[in-house]
């Protein structure tokens, strides 16, 4: 009886390994197959990598949560971060408390003003948004990106996403993922 199991095992097992290799190898198939049927040119999707160092950072206007216009280019002679985030993501949420202690302790003597995008067509609403600043006792502009064209225009594609400006308009560094203060501080400390 032992033995019969073990075979019946031993066969179930070699079953399992050649079904997964043509299911495999079928995925594979479709996927090359959906890619070309696309007209996707793969190296082309590898060289884009949305904004980085050294790019010129596109100039914007949007009113904030308080409904005061925000312009990009009328902060040129600050160093600017610019923050993508959503009230729904972990990550920014674990961010902000960072973002705030920066804003209060280290902003104004070093010449920083930070614009935390909320990507307001992809959140909860102006509501949601209002409750979470309240929250977190922000007091950092928070322009709304209610149509998501600053988003875009920043190819945002995973949130926290933010860029460091230098004082020329120029991004100095593109953070994926959530910043604490001391990346604050070290980042800030290499612009010009």
């Amino acid at each position: 009886m032992n033995k019969k199991m073990f075979g019946l095992i031993l066969i179930a097992a070699m079953i399992s390994i050649v079904i997964a290799g043509i299911v495999k190898k079928n995925v594979e198939n479709e996927e090359s197959i959906s890619i070309q049927q696309l007209g996707v040119d793969l190296a082309e999707v590898a060289s884009v990598e949305g904004l980085n160092k050294g790019d010129m950072s596109p100039d914007f206007e949007l009113k904030t949560l308080d409904g005061e216009k925000v312009q990009l280019s009328e902060l040129k002679g600050k160093k600017v971060i610019i923050n993508f985030w959503a009230t729904w993501c972990a990550p920014c949420k674990a961010e902000m408390p960072h973002m705030q202690n920066y804003y209060e302790n280290y902003a104004e003597e070093e010449n920083v003003e930070i614009l935390a995008v909320n990507l307001t067509n992809l959140d909860n609403g102006i509501t949601g948004v209002k409750s979470f600043v309240q929250d977190y006792g922000l007091t950092f502009p928070i322009p709304m990106d209610v149509d998501g064209s600053v988003g875009q225009m920043y190819q945002t594609i995973t949130i926290p996403t933010s860029y460091m400006v230098d004082t020329e308009g120029r991004i100095q560094n593109k953070i994926l993922g959530p910043m604490d203060e001391k990346m604050m501080k070290n980042f800030i400390s290499n612009l010009d």
